[in-house]
């Protein structure tokens, strides 16, 4: 039963963890803790790699070795064992961030469609995964979501972007890989909704293939995830929801404030949480046409998903049902989860240390805007360093 799930057992959620990993993972959750040290630290990093100082082996062996799997797929392989052994699968996720070319965004493509074909000979992937803004230009998408007249140029860009999408979604249906299409900024989402909604009335006939994140920390979201069923159900195809709380909130409270317009984020943290718990509960009374992915760090969240398969008689590893947390995060709740029987998936970052360097400045903002994440992952490995030296 779900209740035996104890996430404080640190023997179980640091089990592949050496003293020298713990020790590293100590230090630098203790250096993310600093919000002094991420306003001014994080920028001179980024700024460092732009003038070419040589400090890719100091920021590869600490915040990217912790937070990443390598470079290339092929230098993953090792940290997907590492999680197949206790029962995790991986989502292997291209962080190449900030590029706005079109051969950049061909590049990303078909690095994406790569991670499809490598999950074919790795049954240890679960999910693919993309960015729209890594395979499209984020200017180009907030001006189609504004529905502003393009120009002839502009239009053949879209196009391009909208096929790089479609690859993508068409490659994951014929490998029978479901891919997860992560969100972006409230100001250019309506659109890529609209385009990930044709995606699924497509490729979702038979099972969910092409997922849509649905961001509940904004107060517009858990409608958009009743509405996207109503339609699945009236066009008869399944939907796939990533549920999460979200990633930009100071972004978007700041731009609401600049441009005076309501903020589509949450006014309180508990109004999130409800949301989120509720758009669980919608999915699970509904898990005949939805198949979800609860990508939470929270444990309240967690165990009451847990609670609800057992209570409803599902299947703890029932395929329609995930969680999901970032490799070198909550181990805790992933290892604990996994040890009991339900399916969980490890988002694993991976590309050339200097071009995730984006990616990791934004995990190391968010983890210092999430009230108390920080604090709890240096409890979790200070109880565990402290159980290993009684042992």
């Amino acid at each position: 039963m779900s209740s035996r799930i104890d996430f404080n057992n640190t023997e179980v959620a640091f089990q592949g963890k050496t003293n020298s990993d713990l020790n590293r993972a100590y230090w630098l959750f203790k250096m993310i803790s600093s919000n002094t040290l991420i306003k001014i630290g994080l920028p001179l990093t980024e700024a460092a790699f732009k003038i070419g100082l040589p400090i890719g082996g100091i920021v590869k062996k600490t915040i990217y070795k912790h937070f990443c799997g390598g470079e290339s797929i092929g230098d993953c392989e090792e940290a997907i064992d590492e999680l197949a052994a206790h029962n995790v699968s991986t989502i292997l996720d291209y962080s190449v961030e900030g590029e706005d070319s079109e051969e950049s965004f061909d590049r990303t493509c078909q690095e994406i469609l790569k991670t499809i074909d490598f999950a074919k000979i790795n049954k240890n992937i679960s999910f693919s995964v993309f960015k729209p803004s890594g395979v499209g230009r984020f200017e180009l998408l907030a001006k189609v979501n504004q529905n502003l007249e393009l120009t002839e140029e502009e239009e053949k860009e879209y196009s391009f972007y909208k096929m790089r999408v479609e690859s993508i979604c068409r490659a994951a249906y014929e490998s029978g890989l479901p891919v997860l299409v992560d969100a972006e900024h409230s100001w250019i989402q309506d659109k890529v909704d609209d385009l990930v909604r044709e995606m699924m009335e497509k490729y979702n006939k038979e099972e969910a293939i092409v997922f849509n994140t649905y961001q509940l920390y904004r107060h517009d979201k858990l409608a958009s995830l009743v509405a996207d069923f109503e339609y699945a159900k009236i066009k008869g195809f399944h939907i796939g929801a990533k549920l999460v709380r979200g990633a930009y909130m100071e972004i978007e409270r700041a731009r609401a404030e600049e441009k005076n317009y309501e903020s589509p984020i949450q006014k309180t943290k508990i109004d999130s949480d409800l949301d989120f718990n509720h758009a669980v509960s919608f999915c699970l009374d509904n898990i005949d046409r939805i198949h979800f992915m609860a990508g939470t760090h929270n444990e309240d969240s967690c165990l009451l998903l847990a609670e609800e398969i057992d209570k409803r008689g599902l299947e703890k590893d029932d395929k329609r049902i995930h969680f999901a947390q970032l490799l070198g995060m909550s181990d805790n709740l992933s290892f604990n989860l996994s040890i009991a029987g339900y399916n969980v998936a490890k988002y694993m970052p991976y590309g050339p240390v200097k071009s995730v360097m984006p990616y990791l400045i934004r995990r190391a903002q968010e983890n210092t805007s999430v009230g108390g994440q920080t604090g709890r992952e240096l409890a979790l490995i200070i109880k565990e360093k402290e159980r290993r030296k009684l042992n």
